[in-house]
């Protein structure tokens, strides 16, 4: 069976997994991710959704009444072990790319 392909390593979907990787072992909500990195719910849950369909992400519900709580459930993410390895490749690949490109263009800006 084949990997699934990564995800595109859009701004968003690097600040979402640079908040995982920072602290890998640590399960966190949905509002919470979005207080983390700055984004709004609407761009982090189809970034979360995205990496669980390729096995990056895991995800449980929170085990409680929410009658009795007087709040939803909450759905708790954390990196698979597959995700936090791709995600430090990704990232790396990502922040490689970056620096090759801002070399050339300081040898550009030098040139001119």
């Amino acid at each position: 069976m084949l990997d699934p392909p990564p995800p595109r390593m859009t701004m968003t979907t690097q600040a979402v997994l640079r908040m995982f990787v920072e602290e890998p072992a640590t399960i966190r909500y949905g509002l919470e991710i979005g207080a983390i990195t700055g984004l709004p719910s609407g761009t982090i849950h189809p970034i979360l959704a995205r990496l669980e369909n390729i096995g990056w992400v895991e995800s449980d519900w929170e085990q409680i009444d929410p009658k009795q709580e007087g709040q939803p459930r909450r759905r708790y993410y954390r990196l698979s072990e597959r995700g936090l390895t791709m995600a430090r490749q990704s990232l790396a690949e990502v922040n490689a790319a970056r620096a090759k490109l801002t070399g050339r263009l300081r040898v550009i800006g030098d040139l001119s």
